[in-house]
This record gives C-alpha cells, structure tokens and sequence, in this order.
C-alpha cells in the first residue's frame, strides 16, 4: 500500500477512535514503571510463572501480533521493549464488549499505548505485562519505515533522526553517552573551581581561531555580525577582568567544508587558568579525559576503529621537530634556510608551496606525513609562531611558541597554548594575519582592537586549552564519523540534492 494510501487509513483509524468516545491523543497517562526496570526486577521469573504486582507502562508499538483471542505487542520505552501480553476475555471483563475488537483493529505499529495489568513470564519465557486494560496515547498517522528493523540507509539515518533512534538502540546509546560527557566535563571542572561563563554567538569580530565565519546582519544596528568561530578571546578577556578560572562549553560555527570529522557547526569546551602554562594544561586534560572514559565506559582503554587505545596510560608527549624527524627522517631543528628544507620535503614526498617558510614547511610535513599515525594519545609540542597567533613565544626555541595539540587515534583531539599575553607581541602578530585576511586569506585570523585593548590592561600567564566533544564522542563510542554523534547534522536539502 502506498504511504499516502496507509496515512489515509490511519486518518479513519483516529477517527475513530473519536466515534468511541476515545481520544487518540490524550494528555497525559500514569506511568508506574519503565520497560528496563522490569527487565531487570524480574529476571529470575521462571517460564510460566506470574505475579500479581501491578505495573502500568507506556510507550510505542514496535511489534504487533494478533492471534484470534490473544494478542502480543512489543512495546518500546526509553529504557527498553517489554511484551504485553492481551487476552480477550481478560480485557473485555475489565474495559467492554468491544475494546479488544478496538485493540486489533484499530492500532498499528507506531502508535503509543499505554497498559496496565500484572507480571508473567510466557511458556516460550519472554516477559510480558499481563495486560488489564489499555489506552492509546497517541495514534501514528505515518508507519515506521519498512526496513525498520535495523535502518540501514546513512542519509535517511541523519535527515530522519528520530527514525533511526526509534530503530536502532545503539544510536540512542550514543547520544546517552554524549550526554554523559558533557556532565562529567562540567562535574570535573567545577570540583576544581573553575566557573562556566557564556560568552557571545554574535560577535563584530569572530576571532580565536584561523577559520572562515558566518556572516549574518543584525537589522537593529545595521551591522553584519559573525557566528563565532571560538570562545578564546572571551574568555580571556574574562581572565583580564578576574576571573582566574573560567570555561565555557558550547557550540562552535565554522564556514568550511563537510567531512567525518568536520561539521559547521560542532561543540567544543574552552578552559583557562591564570598563572599556568601549557605544561599544566597537558596535564589537566590528561586527567580530564581519564575520569571523562572511566565515568563513561567504565574503564580507561577502549577500541576504536579496531584500534585498542589506552587513556590510563601516561600519554606521549613530542616536539613536532622531533615527531617529523622519527616519522620522515626530515630534521629540521635547528634550521634557518627554508629552500633547504623546501627540498628536503620534496625528498619525501610533501610539496610546499613558493615562499613557504621553515615553520609553514615542518606543519605541512607533519599534517601530511604524521597526523594519522598517531594512535595512542599523544602530545605534539611545539608549533611554527606562523600559525600560532595567540600562543607565547617559546622560553627557549626561536621562531616556535608554546602550543600542543593531542592526538588520539589520528584526530586532533585538544589544542593548547601558554597564552600570549605580551600586547605588543599580540598587537603586531594579529596585524600580520590581518595583512594576510587583507590579501585574501579567508581563514587569517581578523584584527581585534578591542581585545588587544584588554590585553594591554594586563593578562597574567595563563594556560589554555579547547577540546572537541565530538571527536571526544566519536573516540568514546567507536563512531567513525561525526555525523553519527551530532544529533542533527548539518545536510543538504533533499530538494536541492
């Protein structure tokens, strides 16, 4: 039948339900237990036996069986499915003549229901509430998909969301788990005494990051704004006005493109501590990121895309220079002549483009070369000052700043920094990247006048750090792509497709 025909016939089905004097879409129903309680409460009930404690459930109808004066209904809760078991002359004494004629003929797969009745255990040992009486509580005008059991198609999965939580229970534990490590990063940094500051989504300037923004326009103000592409410079400017431990976790949105690992809009937490430096940032996020998978999974290793990784461990810390000599043989240390590093990337494989400097080199050699490889968790230390514009200059090594990034399972997982807060230093960097924006560069990072403003008001040293929760979400629940942890992700109209 087609879909429109099986709407119609659902349309007369509501109907009547009315000519009953039933409403198909009541307002409420008591509820006295979820299915995966009484999964649990009665798991030692032998076949055959019943008991006569009274449970009232609800929920939708996943499965439907009618077998002349029996019927059996598979019934799916947020907990969990249970069986309810109807008979016809048990029902029929307790609610009228005709409710199991009702029952058979006017329910579908997909409607809500609601039951009450006792406890009992099937011969074939499938445990069912013993079903008194009954009232639907909501009637599906559109049935579940036909490859309900198990939706297989991607697109279909993330453009109907809710079909594929109603059919696949290991969707719906993803997101539970999502949740989880929201909680516990909050719970972790609180205990610790940092405090949640939310900081604008509209800004005039969408700095803290090298990404292209949103643009949108504020009709009051006449003013074209930006979606932020960080929380960074709030932050600190928070940190300037006091606050010495601050975080915000929330949502990011970036004008790029579309991957398993980038959607254009995403979540990340952002943390800042006065008189800290990266070293103590590593080892804050180490320690996050143990408790968040012992709160989550229940344990510190976990597989991956077939990869068993280790949180428990202490996790690899390495320069980028070091990184790319071990993994490429290309030492760069120490070297000033960008031709001749130039050609020593040539020698590997990795060509750079006119005019690249030794830092731009040694970045592209380890995102081409090293990224991907990098399993267990580790920290890259070190990076080229051309791409850090808000990381301190490194205490010892030229032409570096003070920056990580973690890498788990070949994902960035946390970018760190010893934060610049030389204003001098921070006022000619952001001018360099605003020539850079000025000559084309969508993605260099803009101008901020007033936050160099508040830098100049006195930033003491300070570690910060943000980490993507989805990437996190996409390692803790083995999800190869962040599609499957973002509850609606960003897709094209089907009509544009």
């Amino acid at each position: 039948m087609a879909e429109e025909d099986l709407r119609r016939t659902r349309l007369e089905k509501a109907e009547q339900w009315r000519v009953h004097n039933q409403n198909p879409y009541p307002y409420r129903y008591e509820r006295t237990h979820m299915a995966g309680d009484l999964q649990t409460k009665y798991q030692n009930l032998e076949n055959g036996q019943q008991v006569e404690d009274a449970v009232s459930v609800a929920g939708r109808i996943v499965a439907r069986r009618v077998l002349g004066s029996v019927a059996f209904f598979g019934l799916q809760d947020d907990s969990g499915t249970i069986q309810l078991y109807f008979d016809k002359k048990r029902i029929r004494e307790s609610m009228g003549a005709d409710a199991f004629k009702w029952l058979d003929k006017l329910t579908d797969t997909g409607d809500f229901i609601g039951a009450h009745g006792t406890i009992r255990r099937t011969e074939r040992g499938e445990l069912s509430v013993y079903v008194h009486e009954y009232e639907l509580l909501c009637k599906s005008i559109l049935p579940l998909p036909s490859e309900y059991y198990g939706l297989a198609d991607v697109q279909k999965r993330y453009r109907q969301r809710y079909l594929d939580l109603i059919a696949n229970p290991g969707v719906r534990e993803t997101f539970r788990k999502r949740a989880l490590v929201v909680r516990e990063i909050r719970r972790f940094l609180d205990e610790r005494g940092f405090l949640e500051i939310e900081t604008p989504v509209l800004q005039t300037e969408a700095g803290g990051a090298a990404a292209r923004p949103f643009t949108t326009h504020h009709n009051a103000l006449g003013l074209d704004m930006f979606l932020r592409i960080a929380t960074e410079l709030h932050l600190k400017r928070l940190v300037v006005g006091g606050f010495e431990k601050v975080y915000e976790l929330g949502r990011i949105f970036r004008n790029e493109g579309i991957s398993t690992r980038h959607n254009p809009e995403f979540t990340t937490v952002e943390i800042y501590e006065a008189y800290s430096d990266y070293f103590d940032i590593m080892n804050l996020v180490e320690t996050l990121l143990r408790a968040v998978a012992q709160k989550v999974l229940g344990a510190t290793a976990l597989v991956c895309e077939g990869n068993t990784i280790d949180l428990g461990a202490p996790f690899r810390r390495i320069t980028m220079f070091d990184l790319v000599a071990e993994m490429t043989g290309v030492a760069l240390a120490g070297l000033r002549d960008a031709e001749k590093a130039a050609r020593l990337a040539e020698e590997v494989g990795v060509e750079v483009p006119a005019g690249a400097s030794v830092g731009q080199i040694l970045y592209q050699l380890f995102e081409e070369k090293c990224e991907t490889q990098l399993t267990q968790p580790t920290f890259v230390l070190d990076y080229p000052v051309e791409i850090s514009p808000l990381a301190k200059a490194h205490r010892s090594v030229p032409d570096m700043v003070e920056r990580f990034e973690l890498y788990i399972n070949g994902r960035e997982t946390a970018d760190g920094f010893s934060e610049l807060n030389d204003p001098v230093d921070q006022r000619a960097r952001l001018e360099t990247q605003a020539s850079a924006k000025a000559a084309g560069d969508l993605e260099a990072h803009p101008f901020d006048e007033d936050f160099v403003t508040a830098i100049e008001h006195g930033l003491p040293p300070t570690g910060g750090v943000g980490i993507g929760i989805d990437r996190l979400v996409m390692l803790l629940t083995d999800s190869p792509s962040i599609r499957d942890v973002i509850a609606f992700p960003t897709l094209r109209p089907e009509a544009v497709e």
